[in-house]
C-alpha cells in the first residue's frame, strides 16, 4: 500500500481538517461552560425562584409511579419507586433557555466587534481632479489649468 493511502491516512487527513478540530474545542469548551449555567441556574436562579414560589423546591417535583407519596425525590429512589422527575426536566429547560441566552449575547457581542474591525474607513477626500481640457492632474482647489491655462470654473 502506497504512503498517504488507505483507511489510516484518510482518518488522519481528516481529523487533522481545521473544521473538525475547532468542532472539538467547541464541544469541549461547551461542556466546561455547560457546568457554569448549571451552577448558575442551580445555586442562584433556582433559590430565588424558590423564594418566589414561598419555598417551592423544584427538584422536588415528581410523581411517584408506584401510588405512594414521597416527600422527596431521594426518599422516593431509596424506596426503588419509578419517578416522573417533571421538576428536574424544568431545570433542566432553564439552563437551556439560559444558556442558548448567554451564548446568544455572546455571540452578538462577538459579531458586533468583529463588524466594527471590519467596517472600511471612510474614503479620504479629493485633493486632485482632472481638468476638462487637457485631463492633466490638478489640485481640487484649481481654477485655472497650471497646464493648459484653461479657466476651469467656466467649464464646469
Amino acid at each position: 500500500m502506497a504512503k498517504g493511502k488507505g483507511f489510516a491516512a484518510e482518518f488522519k487527513k481528516f481529523i487533522m481538517r481545521g473544521n473538525v478540530i475547532d468542532l472539538a474545542v467547541g464541544v469541549i469548551i461547551g461542556g466546561a461552560f455547560q457546568a457554569i449555567v448549571k451552577s448558575l441556574v442551580d445555586d442562584i436562579i433556582m433559590p430565588v425562584v424558590g423564594l418566589a414560589t414561598k419555598g417551592i423546591d423544584f427538584t422536588n417535583w415528581f410523581i411517584a409511579l408506584d401510588g405512594n407519596k414521597y416527600e422527596t425525590l431521594e426518599l422516593a429512589k431509596e424506596a426503588g419507586a419509578a419517578t416522573l422527575n417533571f421538576g428536574s426536566f424544568i431545570s433542566a429547560i432553564l439552563n437551556f433557555l439560559i444558556m442558548a441566552l448567554i451564548i446568544f449575547i455572546f455571540v452578538k457581542a462577538i459579531n458586533t466587534v468583529a463588524e466594527k474591525a471590519s467596517k472600511p474607513e471612510a474614503p479620504a477626500e479629493p485633493t486632485t481632479k482632472k481638468c476638462p481640457y487637457c485631463k492633466s492632474e490638478i489640485s481640487i482647489e484649481a481654477t485655472r489649468c497650471p497646464n493648459c491655462t484653461s479657466q476651469l470654473e467656466e467649464a464646469e
